[in-house]
């Protein structure tokens, strides 16, 4: 059974850095794509970043040069490090790996399953 457990949330200030972990059982991390994602109040969830199977890293343009997405295969376990923060990256943040490919060119639908999500406040 595949589980996803977010954390390493919280709240900081504007320019400060959080770094969350995303602990990922019943699945393997080399072997498929996963990726961070994020929704905020009233919007809806977008795609953070994601690490192919060969551990190649894409982010989107909001967060490109300040986050990355990094692995510890030992641990199967993926992280994000944000740096840089800014109040626009307030958001519940998950993790979710799309089972059925190892690269990240399919839709935020064929991820799942999702962890309960941790959650990032930026104060301005």
């Amino acid at each position: 059974q595949v589980q996803m457990v977010e954390s390493g949330g919280g709240s900081v200030q504007a320019g400060g850095s959080l770094r969350l972990s995303c602990a990922a059982s019943g699945y393997t991390l080399s072997d498929h794509c996963t990726g961070w994602f994020r929704q905020a109040p009233g919007k809806e969830r977008e795609r953070v970043g994601d690490i192919r199977f060969d551990g190649l890293a894409s982010y989107a343009d909001s967060v490109k040069g300040r986050f990355t997405i990094s692995r510890d295969l030992a641990k199967n376990t993926l992280y994000l490090q944000m740096n840089n923060l800014k109040f626009e990256d307030t958001a519940m943040y998950y993790c979710a790996a799309d089972l059925a490919r190892g690269h990240c060119y399919r839709g935020d639908a064929n991820f799942g399953p999702w962890g309960q999500g941790t959650q990032v406040t930026v104060s301005s």
